[in-house]
């Protein structure tokens, strides 16, 4: 079962929000007027006194206390920031099973929460940016890869080789690959490559196959690959992104919790990705 919290922001601050404002407007004025005429016999000063007397009903306090926890909350994550954990090892080395990192929500737009409709442009996704994306193929789940392809490249991957455009992306071999990670074995390899607006770190695998292909970004979708190159579930097997489901652009990582064996690495904290 998927579990929608931002669904669940959207309609927990509508609910509060309405009870407030209805208690505001009209269920206050409702309980002074049935407050008992001896009271209100006191005069206006005995009528306030009562007024201040008068317990709230148990859902309009709590209304007026979650409201504005809940606005706030929906509104950092729809449109600042949003905390994401990555699950698997398709983003190593850059990112490691079990980092917490931080996403920006506006650098490609501010959507609607839930609707996910653009109300305002506010930049176009760059060529080597790290992106978190609702998954083509299944909406309710977020992936993490990085943006290989625009509209219009033209991209190839062949014999573990990017070329775009007709240009072989430049590699540089750093050595075996000797982190960590659920993925990592004696045979991985550690390089950097060189995309024209940045440079990043990428595992291969000489002696295991991989999909290979060359492939035309339609417009308003984007070609992604993980920095894992052997062990990423990407552009390369589903298709390509379309613009409409990116969520944000990944900013650093903010914890790193290693779940399996209980360990914090405290060295990641802080980290940006790039």
């Amino acid at each position: 079962m998927h579990f929608d919290l931002e669904l669940i922001l959207v309609l927990g601050s509508l609910l509060t929000g309405l009870v407030w404002l209805a208690d505001v407007l009209w269920l206050r004025r409702q309980r002074l007027a049935a407050a008992p005429a001896a009271e209100g016999a006191a005069g206006g000063a005995g009528t306030a006194a009562a007024a201040g007397t008068m317990p709230e009903p148990w859902w309009v306090e709590y209304s007026r206390s979650f409201f504005p926890v809940l606005f706030v909350v929906l509104v950092l994550r729809s449109f600042i920031a949003e905390p994401f954990r990555i699950p698997s090892g398709s983003m190593m080395p850059t990112l490691l099973v079990g980092d917490f990192i931080l996403v920006n929500k506006f650098s490609y737009g501010l959507r609607l929460p839930v609707l996910h409709t653009k109300v305002l442009d506010l930049g176009e996704p760059k060529r080597g940016d790290v992106v978190v994306f609702r998954y083509p193929r299944d909406p309710s789940m977020d992936y993490i890869k990085r943006i290989i392809g625009l509209p219009g490249d033209r991209v190839a991957y062949f014999k573990k080789q990017l070329t775009i455009n007709g240009k072989p992306v430049p590699q540089r071999l750093l050595g075996p690959y000797t982190g960590g990670g659920p993925y990592a074995d004696a045979n991985q390899l550690l390089l950097e490559e060189d995309l024209p607006e940045v440079k990043h770190d990428i595992l291969i695998n000489p002696i295991r196959p991989t999909v290979e292909g060359e492939y035309v970004v339609p417009p308003g979708h984007y070609f992604v690959m993980g920095d894992n190159r052997d062990n990423s579930n990407d552009s390369r097997y589903w298709g390509f992104v379309p613009e409409e489901n990116l969520v944000g652009k990944a900013m650093f990582i903010w914890m790193n919790w290693d779940f399996a064996h209980g360990a914090f690495d405290f060295s990641r904290i802080g980290r940006g990705i790039h």
